[in-house]
Order: C-alpha cells, then sequence, then structure tokens
C-alpha cells in the first residue's frame, strides 16, 4: 500500500483560491452524511492537514458557511467549488480530495456514516466503513 504524500497542491474550478499543503495527510474519508452529500452532490472524499500546514493563495475569495454549531464549510466564492470543512475546535482542516492537482498520490481510507448514504450508490470497496 502506498503511503499518502507529504506535500500537495490544489485549488478551486477558476483558480481564485489556490492551497498548498506540508506534512504528512490523513487518508481519504468519504462522509456519506447528508450535509457533505448537499454540499458536493455525492459523497464527500477528504483528507486532513494541520492548519500551521496550511498555505491558502486567495483566501479573500474563500466563503465560509456555518453548517452546524460545531464545524463549517469553505467554498470559493467566485466558482462556488467546495474545498474545506473546519471543526471550530479542532487544529486540522480538512480539505477535498478533488481539489488537489493531479497526482495527488491520496489512498481511501475509510468510510463514514454510511447508514446515511444516498440510495443512488453503493458501496464496493473492502475499506473500512462506520
Amino acid at each position: 500500500m502506498q503511503k499518502n504524500p507529504e506535500t500537495g497542491s490544489g485549488g478551486c474550478l477558476c483558480g481564485a483560491v489556490r492551497f498548498r499543503t506540508t506534512g504528512k495527510l490523513r487518508g481519504i474519508v468519504y462522509c456519506h452524511c447528508s450535509q457533505c452529500r448537499r454540499q458536493t452532490g455525492h459523497y464527500y472524499a477528504a483528507t486532513n492537514v494541520n492548519d500551521a500546514d496550511l498555505e491558502v493563495e486567495g483566501a479573500q475569495n474563500l466563503t465560509w458557511f456555518a453548517a452546524s454549531d460545531f464545524a463549517k464549510r469553505g467554498f470559493c466564492g467566485t466558482c462556488g467549488s467546495a474545498l474545506f470543512w473546519k471543526h471550530n475546535e479542532l487544529d486540522h482542516t480538512s480539505v477535498l480530495a478533488g481539489s488537489f492537482d493531479n497526482p495527488s498520490g491520496l489512498r481511501g481510507e475509510r468510510h463514514i456514516f454510511v447508514a446515511d448514504k444516498g440510495d443512488y450508490y453503493s458501496i464496493e470497496d473492502d475499506l473500512p466503513k462506520a
């Protein structure tokens, strides 16, 4: 099994927001909750990076939406690309896997909120499910 990368870069569809990550990235977590599906149009696939290891260019173009009492979601205010999920009390940020430049080197780790998944798809891999 390949390791997840220690650096990465990516951004939104229009290029108004770009980011660079340094430091170890967590494997991809696939979230099937209804909030994530509504934000992205499908299930959410994201890695994690420590806040100190995330640099954002064009941060003035980010819009943050308080999706719950404990977390917010960041997206490009110009093109609408979903980019980040941030817990209000933690020192790391989730970064959507699809926003990384290719090749990302990222690999799947697990599925969460599987009981909430949409009825229009199935999960066919052997990754852990919660």
